[in-house]
């Protein structure tokens, strides 16, 4: 049997620069992998077979069988596979968790089947999953370009702690593309402010005043129950509070793992769905 760690992720930055002439958005964002992670079990198997320890998670909405088929038609191969996944990263909660399944797939059945394609192919299948998938591929911390197919690694970031809140909200099936929608004109930025975030990681002093989300503005407007929230991991010991990529998940990113842990367990007391975890390195 093989396993390998699906990480979730939470955006640094996440700058729209423009919408594109093929319909897609141009991004520019820091991303850092975290230790909360699902787990993917494979083994051989003459057909295929996917189940999860969730009763939420559904295979037919899920990038992973999907992954399964595209892997299956690119490497020419028709054997199948036994896979288990076990869910610890939130349903639809902007931590990824979905794209990150579906890189872990790619790089199971690589290893599983013996098709040995390396790091940059796998990143090409993936691109054609989706926008976060190519980044999971490689994590750790990274730059993603383009519509997310273009991914740069970075300087492996001094261990920090998050604090994930994970509000109780009914999301759209369509969240990101409704984001998407209500972006605005000065919702555009031109790049610079991941620019500065780069500048500050390689100098290995990250300067978490830049961390930002285009998206931000908007989901609170779209979701005004988040402000609620927001302000409960204000009175938690937060200071500094960020929007996980397309949401509704709210992050603080902090050095000191006792203040962490306070607020954590502030948040536990009020009841609230709360992750305390670490910033991650790159996977094998």
């Amino acid at each position: 049997m093989l396993t390998l760690l699906a990480p979730a992720k939470v955006n640094l930055s996440l700058e729209v620069l423009y919408r594109r002439k093929d319909g897609y958005h141009e991004l520019r964002s820091i991303i850092q992998s975290l230790s909360l992670c699902d787990r993917l079990s494979f083994s051989p198997s003459k057909t295929v077979h996917i189940s999860s320890d969730s009763q939420d998670w559904q295979t037919d909405l899920s990038l992973v069988s999907k992954a399964v088929e595209l892997f299956s038609e690119r490497c020419g191969q028709n054997t199948g596979v036994n896979l288990k996944i076990a869910k610890r990263i939130p349903l639809v909660s902007g931590l990824g968790g979905d794209s990150s399944c579906a890189a872990a797939v790619l790089k199971g059945l690589n290893k599983l089947w013996g098709c040995g394609y390396p790091c940059w192919r796998l990143m090409e299948i993936g691109a054609e999953l989706g926008s976060d998938v190519p980044f999971f591929i490689m994590g750790g911390t990274a730059m993603m370009e383009g519509r997310g197919e273009t991914v740069t690694p970075l300087p492996t970031l001094t261990q920090m702690w998050a604090v994930l809140l994970v509000p109780a909200l009914d999301m759209p099936a369509d969240k990101t593309a409704a984001l998407y929608r209500n972006l605005r004109p000065d919702s555009f930025t031109s790049g610079e402010i991941s620019d500065k975030l780069l500048e500050s990681i390689c100098q290995g002093k990250l300067s978490l005043s830049l961390c930002f989300n285009a998206f931000e503005k908007v989901a609170f407007e779209l979701f005004p129950e988040l402000v609620k929230y927001r302000w409960q991991f204000l009175e938690a010991g937060a200071y500094q509070i960020s929007l996980a990529g397309a949401g509704p998940t709210l992050f603080t990113l902090l050095k000191d793992k006792n203040t962490a842990e306070k607020i954590y367990h502030n948040l536990c007391q009020k009841g609230h769905q709360a992750y305390l975890v670490s910033t991650l390195g790159p996977l094998d």
